[in-house]
Order: C-alpha cells, then structure tokens, then sequence
C-alpha cells in the first residue's frame, strides 16, 4: 500500500512462461498489495509459472485477444478491492521497478491515468526499439496530440496506472479485444475528463519480449487514427460512439 491505497498490479499475459519470473522479482513487493496474471490460452508454462510464483493466476481457455484479456485484468482487480491499478506487460520490456512511480502519481491526486513513456528520456532506440516502430510512434503521437488536443509523449506504452474511479467510470468493457483497446481507453480518459500524466521508463527489446509483426503493425496504427477521430466527432456532437457509452456502467463496490 501507499497512503493506505491498495495496489494491484496485473499482468496480461501470453507466452510469458521465459519472462514473467523476471518481472515479477524486480516488482517492489513492500508496496504492491495483489498481483494478478491473466493467461490468455498460451502456449507455453504461463500458467505454471505464475501458480509457482503463488500469484492469483486467471486462465482463460480461449483466446480473447490483448483487449479482452486487459478486461479481465481490471475487472478482477477492482472486484478485489484495488485503489489502484497498474497494467504492466510481463515481457520484462518495462522496468517493474517504476511500478511505485506510476501508482504514487496516482495516489497525489493529481492524475487518473499514468503513462510509463518510452519516448521521454529518449532511450527507445537505445534499449532496441526497432526504427520502423519508432518512426510509427512519433507519427501516430503527433496525429494524436493534433486531434485530441493535448501533449503526450506517446500513445502506446504497455505500462500504466489507472485509479479506481477511472476505471469504475470509463466503459472499458465496450471497448475491442485487440491492440487498439490501450488507445481507445486514453480517449476514453479524455472524454469523461480525467487527467493523463506520464513518467520516463527505460524499455528492452529482445527476442523474449512481445511485439506484433509488420501487418497487425498497419492495422493497429489505422485503428489508432480511427479512435481519435471517434474522439473528436464525439467531442464535437458530429457522431455517437458505444466506446463513450457508460449508461450501462454498473459501479463496483
């Protein structure tokens, strides 16, 4: 805890069986209340690894997709009483040291939303960020910034901190199944007028670490420019959209 705020940190995982012992040692466990790991159908001994770690492990038998499994993810921690959330993927690409960073932020008061960015501290390219998944970042980053209007480093991290009254107001459940729901909740952050702040975090790439190849790459970028201009016809009363949608919202207890 900090400040008396229960922390989860959750992990969704897909054939993280190398890596995920990794990230969870470097954790600063004084601090994190309940870690969560959600394996969505892996391949792989995820599932054995985080039961031999003793973590509360969420095993779904189909594959739901990188969104699906985030929704699980937060679903389960709120139920579990968690003040605050913070997603970090257990590929060991992000530093899990900088987990009391993000939920601190968190717990000022200040923010609702935490980004551990890549791009502040300019270290991408130094920890192995390929050029071409650079060059997208800094594109689809400006687009974003220029529609949304605001100033965020980036838009794409897999590591973030979220406050229970984010996630218990957004309909994050609404949101789709794949890679474009880590974007569709920024905006969703934007819409309901919570505050996004950001943090600098070191990144690795290595074979281990996970990462979607060239085509789902177009595709996720294309859905990336879609839910910005959701945002902004939405902001503007041009058009409805059902990721903006929380009437049907039930608040967790």
């Amino acid at each position: 805890m900090i400040l008396n705020k229960k922390i989860a940190v959750v992990m969704p995982a897909y054939n993280a069986g190398k890596t995920l012992q990794m990230t969870y040692d470097e954790m600063p466990h004084e601090y994190v209340d309940e870690v969560i790991v959600v394996d969505d159908a892996s391949r792989d001994d995820t599932i054995a690894v985080a039961r031999g770690l003793g973590l509360k492990t969420i095993a779904h038998e189909i594959n739901k997709g990188y969104g699906g499994n985030q929704k699980t993810c937060y679903q389960s921690a709120l139920q579990g009483g968690a003040d605050i959330v913070v997603m970090l993927h257990p590929d060991y690409q992000y530093s899990p040291k900088l987990v009391t960073a993000l939920a601190s932020m968190i717990v000022s008061g200040h923010y609702d939303l935490v980004l551990g960015s890549r791009i502040l501290g300019g270290t991408a390219l130094r920890g192995g960020m390929p050029l071409y998944k650079y060059i997208s970042n800094r594109f689809l980053t400006m687009f974003e910034n220029w529609l949304l209007g605001v100033k965020l480093s980036e838009y794409h991290t897999g590591f973030r901190a979220f406050s229970r009254k984010l996630l218990e107001t957004i309909p994050f459940e609404n949101n789709s199944d794949d890679f474009i729901f880590d974007n569709e909740i920024i905006v969703q952050t934007l819409h309901f007028g919570f505050n996004i702040g950001e943090i600098s975090c070191p990144t690795k790439y290595f074979d281990e670490a996970s990462s979607i190849n060239f085509t789902r790459s177009v595709k996720y970028g294309l859905g990336v420019m879609a839910a910005s201009v959701k945002y902004f016809f939405q902001k503007h009363d041009l058009a409805r959209f059902t990721i903006f949608d929380n009437s049907g919202k039930v608040q967790q207890k």
